[in-house]
């Protein structure tokens, strides 16, 4: 069994606060040194590194699995060898997002794979949160009965790899690898697929909803996809015959022709100078997201880009199916805020003078 990936927007402040805590360890100098020479003294092209790290993943899916019980309460002894653990792993993932050589953030994932997997071999270690993993992504759903780890590989600027893994609730480790292939998929939307074929991302959100099939999970996660365009995602999360699935047919839209749409996975690819929204909103019980406008693409060879105009979308649940809703806020008040307009027709203040002073 095995672990994996992130990115970015898991706030490189926040972590580098709590960094001076992982340097106090005496071996974190000498990982540091190793990553440094790693990455200087044997420089290793990047598709041998990419090939090596799958080739571990495939070696870890074959390991054993023994017990199906809850985790139990962890022993203080296993505490201290998880901490250490976390240590290292913290400084890794940190170099992973922040170092500027290819190579040393390569050589870090190379090291955080199995040193992540070994923490989680400690009997017990699903109740173990890993708090100071920061640059870590780590979902649970609300009955606890797995958690998502993910995180971000920089490669280049039109180049991002995502790792990732699904921990079962176990005393004895149960851990599916996700093995991020979404640059090969043609209909991301449309695609149902395996922890082999994962569409890879880093997970912000984890939210349950009951179908008639069982329990099924959005995960909402972000694809740094390419230096001009991002994504956002939401995928499906299932469990056949005990094993994770992703996408599902699920999402529903009814398209002003009259017909409609079905989709295994929601895609949203956006311009990377804007930011948008796309999460599950606990007030308004429902997913919402950004409505996105075409702009530019008219000049041969270049491609619009797409960036929010202001208003929502969303999807509402609804026995098993989540209803596209094409706006969200679209309330019209039948008063004026007000009796009478404060401004005169040139949009001058009515009750003030030029000083701003009462007439």
């Amino acid at each position: 069994m095995f672990l994996l990936k992130i990115e970015k927007a898991v706030e490189k402040e926040a972590f580098a606060q709590n960094l001076s805590f992982i340097f106090l360890k005496k071996r974190s100098y000498k990982l540091k040194t190793q990553l440094r020479t790693f990455g200087r003294s044997k420089p290793i092209k990047i598709m041998m590194q990419l090939r090596y790290i799958l080739f571990c993943l495939a070696c870890l899916i074959s390991m054993p699995v023994f017990s199906q019980e809850p985790a139990g309460e962890i022993t203080p002894e296993n505490l201290e060898i998880l901490g250490e653990y976390e240590d290292t792993i913290a400084l890794l993932s940190f170099a992973i997002i922040n170092d500027s050589f290819p190579e040393n953030r390569f050589g870090a994932t190379q090291k955080l794979i199995p040193t992540l997997v070994a923490a989680l071999k400690t009997p017990n270690s699903f109740n173990y949160d890993f708090g100071r993993t920061q640059s870590i992504s780590i979902q649970y759903p609300q009955d606890s009965t797995f958690r998502v780890f993910s995180w971000q590989l920089y490669v280049d600027v039109d180049d991002y790899r995502y790792y990732g893994a699904i921990q079962m609730n176990t005393g004895q480790l149960k851990l599916f690898p996700l093995i991020d292939r979404s640059f090969e998929l043609l209909e991301p939307e449309q695609q149902v697929l395996g922890p082999d074929q994962w569409y890879g991302a880093l997970y912000y959100n984890l939210k349950e909803f009951k179908t008639q099939e069982g329990p099924m999970y959005l995960l909402f996660g972000y694809d740094g996809l390419s230096f001009f365009n991002r994504r956002k995602i939401v995928d499906v999360l299932s469990f056949v015959d005990g094993k994770p699935q992703f996408g599902s047919p699920v999402f529903l839209e009814f398209t002003s022709e009259g017909g409609m749409k079905l989709r295994n996975r929601l895609v949203l690819e956006y311009s990377a100078e804007a930011s948008i929204k796309l999460n599950y909103d606990e007030l308004l019980g429902g997913i919402v997201f950004d409505h996105l406008i075409a702009y530019g693409g008219g000049v041969p060879g270049t491609a619009p880009q797409y960036l929010p105009d202001g208003s929502y979308e969303g999807y509402k649940l609804d026995n098993g199916i989540w209803m596209h809703v094409p706006k969200i806020f679209d309330q019209i008040s039948e008063e004026a805020p007000r009796p009478e307009p404060i401004f005169d027709d040139k949009g001058r203040d009515k009750q003030k003078d030029i000083f701003g002073r009462e007439n």
